[in-house]
């Protein structure tokens, strides 16, 4: 058991001292003047566009269920009118950021794991320095920042579809106006719930697009190491935005919200 634990420790500071060496290599090649345009904007295609109906579908079914669950608890106490403010400021604070995010690591995540380290394992990153190219820039840098400004935009779209979630759970369980609806849920709405938000999300792009292609460059020779290096993604990817929600939550209630 010693030994496990031992060999556990080894293989986590070994992991951190790759990870560090990445984003160093990262680091170097992200303000190059030979950026590589086409491949960015290719690769928002895939992070966002190809992302977006799951991402809108996930954002109304959230702000409906969040409104029928909502409404019998705040009837009780005669408080059924908040139910818009409530929902609005849950979903831009904490849950349109987190849960968008987390579905942003199952899809992005794993397919860049996917995808890079299939690469990696047939050797096509080898074949890429010994012509010249730079795999680094080329194919990592791209992702990641593709990721860096696609997740924020989505969590974006996805907001606005828990409002419109809302709008028709609440008019299923009663009857609510749009203009009342929509003049409660942006009532109570400062500019201090979306600027927290925004920046927490940039993070969770950042993180979903770097473990992505840092799993992928480090998967293994051998035709499995290509479904772990998908499977390790996405659970690193996940596990690295709660710990930053739970960051950046403290961070907020300390400067902000206080």
């Amino acid at each position: 058991m010693l030994s496990s634990l031992t060999r556990s420790t080894r293989q986590f500071f070994e992991d951190t001292g790759s990870a560090i060496f990445f984003f160093r290599s990262f680091s170097r090649n992200i303000f190059r003047s030979d950026f590589y345009w086409g491949e960015f904007i290719r690769q928002c295609y895939l992070a966002g566009v190809r992302s977006l109906s799951i991402v809108l579908l996930t954002g109304f079914v959230l702000g409906f269920v969040l409104t029928l669950q909502s409404l019998p608890t705040l009837k009780q106490f005669g408080a059924e009118s908040f139910v818009p403010d409530m929902v609005a400021i849950s979903v831009i604070r904490e849950i349109g950021p987190v849960i968008t995010s987390l579905i942003c690591a199952g899809k992005i995540a794993s397919g860049i794991g996917a995808e890079l380290g299939s690469m990696k394992v047939t050797e096509q990153v080898a074949a890429m320095e010994v012509s010249g190219a730079n795999p680094i820039q080329y194919l990592a840098v791209t992702r990641i920042l593709a990721c860096t400004f696609m997740v924020p935009l989505l969590v974006l779209f996805s907001d606005i579809m828990s409002f419109l979630g809302g709008f028709a759970g609440i008019n299923v369980a009663g009857e609510m106006t749009a203009v009342m609806y929509f003049n409660k849920s942006f009532a109570n709405l400062v500019f201090s719930d979306f600027v927290p938000a925004f920046i927490k999300t940039i993070a969770f792009g950042f993180s979903i697009g770097f473990i992505g292609c840092y799993k992928g460059f480090n998967a293994s020779r051998g035709t499995e190491s290509v479904g772990i290096a998908a499977n390790s993604a996405v659970v690193a990817a996940c596990v690295s935005i709660i710990i930053i929600d739970a960051l950046a939550v403290q961070i907020t209630s300390l400067f902000i919200y206080n």
